[in-house]
């Protein structure tokens, strides 16, 4: 979870941090586990009216410095308890997601009024964000997810351990993707894709990463059922994998063919470990790779658009290898979470200079 990632960023920078989160949330299992203070609460829905004057007494008697949110329902706890404790520190928000839903109304205006600034993490998210909240164009802020890019560090990792495992040739150009089952991510394009090269290579093999979150399991099976109807004898379903950069380092070439991400982290990964990718031509993959020079990016949808992209690196190991540089030299300098830490605590002092 991207809240405990940066939260471990800030304690490492020697900033106090304390968690308020949803009591007995997987969140408040993983940070409790970590050692992170924390404040469980019990909150669903949106009126909490009991929670927020609790929460304005814990403000009040801490001293705190700013408030951070990951989530906009949250401005519906945090604003009132802002308020009942009569308190004027900063309020920022990270929208992770974009909203169907227009929030310009009288309510909605009074909680965005309240945030400081908001850390978009992508120009998709953005545009989302000034079509559907009252919020001003000059306090959004543009700041994609960080990664650790010494951990993504193809130098570092053993790039035969996975190879070996599934019993994958030195000669054999490996094509994998990253993702969690679910409608959308672009499963049915990779497996049409991979069909199609199939007629035309003999050297290939096809990693599909990730397992079904809960209630998905039906697609997963769809998706391996779709896989055995094409005969796709040498495609491994690798299921859930704890170890990331080894299964990336066993990749020659890394497919990302979701049909809609406002970013896509995985992606920020397989660059950082150099690997040349084929892409979706959608929201916000378009802030993270360059077209013809990290990655080739095909016709959102497209299958036929992918396989032709993807022949296009099987069939140049040049291109491979230099797309496979400039994605790491623009992971490192654009998306490297000491980078993305550096800009938050800039921000949060600059705010904290201002009289409100």
């Amino acid at each position: 979870m991207y809240t405990l990632t940066s939260i471990q960023q800030l304690i490492k920078r020697e900033v106090k941090v304390e968690l308020i989160c949803s009591a007995e949330s997987r969140i408040h299992i993983e940070a409790n586990n970590m050692g992170i203070m924390l404040h469980p609460v019990n909150a669903s829905g949106y009126f909490h009216p009991v929670t927020a004057i609790r929460l304005s007494l814990l403000i009040r008697n801490n001293n705190y410095s700013i408030v951070h949110t990951q989530a906009s329902k949250d401005l519906w706890l945090l604003v009132p308890a802002l308020f009942f404790a009569n308190n004027k520190i900063p309020l920022f928000l990270t929208k992770q997601v974009g909203s169907f839903i227009v929030k310009k109304d009288f309510l909605h205006s009074l909680l965005y009024k309240r945030v400081r600034k908001i850390f978009s993490i992508s120009t998709a998210i953005k545009n989302n964000l000034i079509e559907s909240t009252p919020v001003k164009l000059q306090d959004i802020v543009i700041l994609p997810n960080g990664i650790d890019t010494n951990k993504f560090d193809l130098e570092i990792v053993d790039d035969k351990k996975v190879r070996k495992e599934f019993n994958i040739a030195s000669e054999e150009i490996v094509i994998g993707m990253l993702a969690r089952f679910t409608p959308g991510k672009g499963h049915e394009e990779f497996l049409f894709a991979a069909n199609e090269l199939n007629k035309e290579y003999s050297n290939l093999r096809f990693l599909v990463v990730g397992e079904p979150s809960r209630g998905e399991t039906e697609y997963a099976d769809k998706i391996k059922h779709l896989a055995k109807g094409y005969e796709l004898n040498n495609l491994i379903f690798t299921g859930f994998r704890g170890d990331i950069p080894e299964i990336l380092a066993a990749m020659d070439i890394f497919a990302f063919p979701s049909h809609s991400e406002a970013f896509g982290i995985a992606l920020v990964e397989a660059m950082a470990m150099k690997k040349p990718s084929v892409c979706s031509k959608a929201e916000g993959v378009l802030d993270i790779a360059v077209d013809g020079e990290t990655s080739y990016l095909f016709e959102n949808k497209n299958a036929a658009d992918l396989k032709a992209k993807l022949k296009l690196l099987i069939e140049s190991k040049e291109k491979r290898v230099e797309f496979g540089e400039n994605a790491r030299r623009r992971a490192i300098e654009n998306f490297d979470i000491e980078i993305v830490t550096d800009t938050v605590l800039k921000i949060y002092q600059e705010e904290m200079n201002k009289d409100y």
